[in-house]
């Protein structure tokens, strides 16, 4: 689908259905161990608050000083149990702390609700000190007891696994000694204890609710929490608002609003900018290279590009089914047939979708994880590789028995011709694009395609209602999130029900490998198994990573001054795994800024596109889905 963060959980996988960033957009749909590390600060290097009111669309008759962000995804729950888009879990980010967070500059774990945390010699017994500098928002002390009792709710699995389950299927026992003392017993060692991304929710607000699995937490504003944000009004499809929390223990943000303003056209919101209505965008979730060319040379007006967090694929259903293995759906049977699968992958062209579609602004796919993770990323040897090769795919299909009758179509042993659909999210522009060529490719092969474009791809994704479709995540410095999907306790308990699972797979050898990379500490080592797992992924054809985008969006000088990416060197600023771009975002000084204006870690380009996220320890990072729209 579409898209964790994620992170992002982003995405249906790329939002809600593909394209997932947490998140669960799952279209476009985390560990350094850090045994005993004290807790240490933000330096001032990471970017911290800063001064003036900006102007425009800014300057709010009250004098408030308000940054808008223009969003192409809209939100699928504002429940932290529930919330699996990007925008989502973006939203959460801001407004929840999660145990630990991480640092801007290389995705280290540092501190966040919890100043340190230390394992047992065993590594099965995890104690946190939580810090006894946050409250809630309603004047409330933030302590270890909410946490203990966040983990514990989310462990009970009542109508709270949806989101975040896949960190806590390893936990035993959770407990709060005391006000700053949170224990978590594990049932075997899991290296990502350092990077646990789920939002601490108020014990004294969550418990009055009375079916958690149906609370979207929408209705009652402003909502409790304890981040660098308070989200104060929602209106669906049109905008999320936050203010800033003045108490907030790292400091407060320097603007006083923060919205997120839904545009369902990604022209309209690029139009949006010029005018000064709005003072980000980001698009679909990267502007498309005709946009950010327009762009480049406007007054007022920075583009921001780097390698990116997400990647771009195709996903095969492979037979939706529950978890006791009722199958449900009606994904094409022909597609249970890996010489089948391979046999499509083998007729896409990847130079030309990242040549004629991204016109450069995407690296070829390969592997599962993004090369900005240089850790965990992967490429086929030149024996295994399927790389474009049409008189290949013809002789495979033939082999599977699906062979070309006298009009030229394939049709298998039952004289029907194989035929697919290929769900398509209706506002991404790449979908579109890329449907066209795998028409005619796919076509000169003798198969037949019916790209199905949808506002929302959600319905027919959980329902198994597809062949293949587009798909995508924001991948996080950890990548348990993103392969956790691929498991067989990620499918749903139900038929057609929501669950953290993307498309479907399962399957015995990449559960082992899944379990065995969880349980292994040494960076080395556990990147050596996650690179088997994105081997297994390729081969089996289930998963065809056509491009890794780069981030590339645009923000209005005159309104803000400065803005952290992450990483600092040359990264994103929408989507990030923490706080940091909006948190630290500057208000100008109403005066127009050159093209060469300051910005706290913003890069024109692509600043050596081999930025490394991941060095030397296991990386951890958040993860999100989203099938729909952007799964973080």
């Amino acid at each position: 689908m579409d898209t964790q963060d994620q992170h992002g959980r982003a995405a249906v996988p790329k939002s809600a259905a593909p394209h997932r960033a947490r998140p669960r957009d799952r279209h476009r749909r985390r560990v350094l161990f850090a045994g005993g590390a004290a807790a240490f600060t933000l330096t001032a290097g990471l970017a911290t608050p800063l001064n003036p009111a900006p102007q425009q669309a800014q300057a709010k008759d009250d004098g408030k000083k308000v940054l808008t962000v223009a969003v192409a995804q809209s939100v699928d729950s504002l429940s932290p149990f529930l919330a699996q888009r990007l925008l989502s879990t973006s939203v959460h980010r801001l407004t929840y702390e999660y145990l630990t967070n991480y640092d801007a500059k290389d995705n280290k774990a540092i501190p966040g609700f919890a100043t340190r945390w230390e394992p047992s010699a065993d590594k099965l017994t995890w104690t946190y000190t939580i810090r006894g500098d946050s409250k809630w928002s309603d004047g409330k002390k933030a302590t270890a007891e909410d946490a203990a009792w966040t983990f514990n709710k989310v462990m009970s699995k009542e109508g709270t696994a949806t989101a975040n389950s896949n960190f806590v299927t390893n936990f035993k026992k959770v407990t709060a000694p005391s006000p700053t003392k949170l224990v978590i017993e594990l049932k075997k060692p899991q290296a990502t204890m350092a990077a646990l991304d789920v939002p601490i929710v108020p014990k004294h607000v969550w418990e009055k609710v009375d079916d958690l699995s149906k609370f979207n937490n929408d209705k009652d504003f402003p909502v409790v929490g304890n981040g660098p944000f308070t989200l104060t009004d929602y209106k669906v499809d049109q905008y999320v608002k936050l203010k800033a929390n003045k108490d907030f223990w790292r400091g407060p943000p320097k603007f006083d609003e923060l919205v997120f303003k839904t545009y369902k056209d990604q022209d309209a919101a690029v139009s949006a900018l010029r005018k000064g209505e709005v003072s980000f965008v980001a698009g679909q979730p990267a502007l498309t290279p005709a946009q950010a060319a327009s762009l480049k040379n406007e007054d007022d007006i920075k583009v921001n590009e780097g390698p990116g967090r997400r990647f771009f694929a195709l996903a095969t259903n492979p037979g939706a089914k529950t978890r006791d293995g009722k199958k449900f759906g009606d994904g094409n049977p022909a597609l249970l047939d890996k010489k089948v699968r391979q046999a499509l992958f083998l007729s896409v062209d990847r130079k030309a979708i990242v040549d004629k579609v991204f016109q450069g602004h995407a690296v070829e796919g390969a592997g599962y994880i993004p090369p900005r993770f240089s850790d965990y990323a992967w490429k086929p040897s030149a024996d295994q590789e399927l790389s474009y090769d049409p008189k290949r795919a013809a002789r495979l299909l033939d082999e599977a028995g699906y062979k070309k009758n006298g009009d030229g179509k394939r049709v298998g042993k039952d004289g029907k011709p194989l035929d697919l659909r290929i769900l398509c999210h209706a506002t991404d522009p790449n979908d579109k694009a890329v449907g066209k060529y795998l028409k005619e490719w796919w076509g000169d092969l003798g198969i037949g395609l019916k790209v199905n474009c949808l506002d929302d791809v959600s319905v027919p994704w959980y329902a198994g209602e597809y062949d293949l479709a587009f798909d995508g995540w924001s991948v996080n410095p950890d990548p348990d999130f993103v392969l956790g999907i691929h498991t067989c306790p990620a499918l749903p308990e139900k038929a057609k029900e929501s669950a953290a699972t993307d498309n479907f797979i399962c399957d015995k050898k990449f559960d082992d490998l899944y379990d065995k990379q969880l349980a292994e500490y040494d960076p080395a080592k556990r990147a050596g198994i996650v690179k088997q797992m994105e081997s297994w992924l390729y081969d089996s054809g289930y998963m065809n990573v056509l491009a890794y985008p780069n981030a590339v969006e645009a923000y209005r000088t005159d309104q803000i001054k400065s803005i952290t990416t992450m990483p600092t060197a040359a990264g994103n600023i929408y989507g990030q795994d923490g706080y940091w771009s909006w948190w630290s975002a500057v208000p100008a000084d109403g005066q127009s800024s050159s093209k060469d204006g300051s910005s706290t870690g913003v890069i024109i380009g692509i600043a050596a596109a081999a930025v490394v996220l991941v060095g030397g320890g296991v990386l951890f990072a958040l993860r999100r889905r989203s099938t729909a729209e952007d799964r973080e």
